[in-house]
């Protein structure tokens, strides 16, 4: 009869760690950074919104719960700069996904000349944000800017406008130069995902017949979604924060009629310097960020699983 013979196991030692405290120990640094670096300052801004506080009368700072809050739903100002902000994001973001589609599929063609083409429609994202707001500024001046130079040449205005001075043309003009600088970054993002789609997917619609619009709809829209929506993110919460180029080119003028919830918390905290205000003016706007986040990442995951 054969024997057995038993299988030792090894033994394990006393200072074995299982896989989910190993994986905590490892990200802890990362953890404890972005706590010191990012959450802290939040938190700190959530207790400042709670305050009474204004810096010219730093002896009445006292607690007021969300009073705050209360007083920033009821400004007329504050409700005008949410919709200025949340139009901005939804016209500058569309406008800035079409035309950063239109510029990547053309960068994604194999044509004579394709790098200098790429290299020449990263320039204006290459530009920084000052130093663009400041061009389209001289751009849209109102006695000597190109733009009425040009347009009034070419007979489409018969008059110079003031583009950034009136209040009907201030929020269009600002939109314009923003998807004119951030355009090419999405169609950077974009022409990325383009790339990873394989070419076999093509040649077999085409040999089914497909022309090119429906090999568009049926094949690259489906496949490039979860590149959509990363490019969706970056751009949505950038865009809904935005607050350089605006400040530059109108400083929220004229009138408010380009004042974002951003400019609406720099004059508040740093020209009336009340923090107590200002600090629930950024608080609600992070949770704006916040909510947005969290839905394109449910969205983002939901496509990558289908």
């Amino acid at each position: 009869m054969i024997e057995k013979k038993s299988v030792v196991q090894p033994k394990q030692s006393k200072f074995y760690l299982n896989d989910a405290i190993l994986g905590y120990l490892l990200v802890a640094p990362a953890l404890l950074c972005i706590i010191a670096i990012a959450l802290y300052p939040v938190l700190n801004t959530f207790k400042l919104s709670l305050y009474y506080m204004k810096l010219q009368l730093i002896g009445l700072t006292h607690f007021i719960g969300f009073q705050n809050y209360i007083s920033l739903f009821n400004d007329p100002r504050f409700r005008s700069a949410s919709i200025n902000t949340v139009i901005f994001t939804i016209v500058s973001v569309s406008l800035e996904l079409v035309i950063g589609m239109i510029m990547a599929l053309l960068m994604n063609k194999k044509f004579k000349g394709t790098g200098l083409v790429r290299a020449a429609i990263l320039i204006p994202w290459a530009i920084p944000t000052i130093v663009s707001a400041l061009m389209w500024k001289f751009i849209y001046n109102d006695q000597f800017g190109l733009l009425n130079d040009i347009l009034v040449r070419m007979g489409v205005i018969n008059s110079y406008k003031a583009w950034l001075g009136s209040p009907s043309l201030a929020m269009g003009s600002a939109i314009f130069a923003d998807v004119w600088k951030t355009a090419p970054f999405m169609a950077l993002l974009l022409l990325a995902g383009l790339q990873n789609i394989s070419y076999e997917f093509y040649e077999a619609a085409k040999v089914d017949g497909a022309g090119s619009i429906r090999r568009f709809f049926s094949i690259t829209l489906p496949l490039l979604k979860p590149t959509i929506l990363v490019a969706l993110i970056f751009r949505t919460l950038d865009a809904f924060r935005v607050f350089d180029l605006i400040f530059v080119m109108t400083g929220g003028g004229p009138g408010n009629s380009t004042e974002t919830l951003t400019i609406y918390a720099y004059k508040t905290l740093f020209r009336n310097l009340d923090f107590g205000i200002g600090s629930a003016i950024a608080v609600v706007i992070f949770i704006f960020v916040f909510i947005f986040a969290v839905i394109y990442i449910r969205l983002l995951d939901k496509s990558i699983l289908e």
